[in-house]
């Protein structure tokens, strides 16, 4: 199930990174991105950063890798 899921969450990250045109029209553009980010491509590098994070995660869950990159990142800050 985990090979699975990661490989949906990479196809949706790759169609992010390639189909931007579509996702702005479709589910408009993103506030906070047009705002901060409105010269160097707003909205449009909103939804490919977001598909590239989506790629790496599903390739740290096809790899069964994710559990050590949250342990070795962020797990140290819940871990006495």
């Amino acid at each position: 199930m985990q090979y699975f899921i990661g490989v949906l969450v990479i196809v949706i990250g790759v169609l992010l990174v390639l189909k931007t045109e579509w996702f702005l029209q479709n589910l408009g553009a993103i506030a906070w991105a047009e705002a901060n980010l409105g010269s160097s491509g707003g909205s449009r590098l909103m939804y490919k950063f977001m598909g590239i994070i989506g790629i790496f995660i599903g390739f740290l869950l096809v790899t069964n890798m994710i559990g050590g990159f949250v342990m070795g990142t962020i797990g140290k800050l819940f871990i006495r």
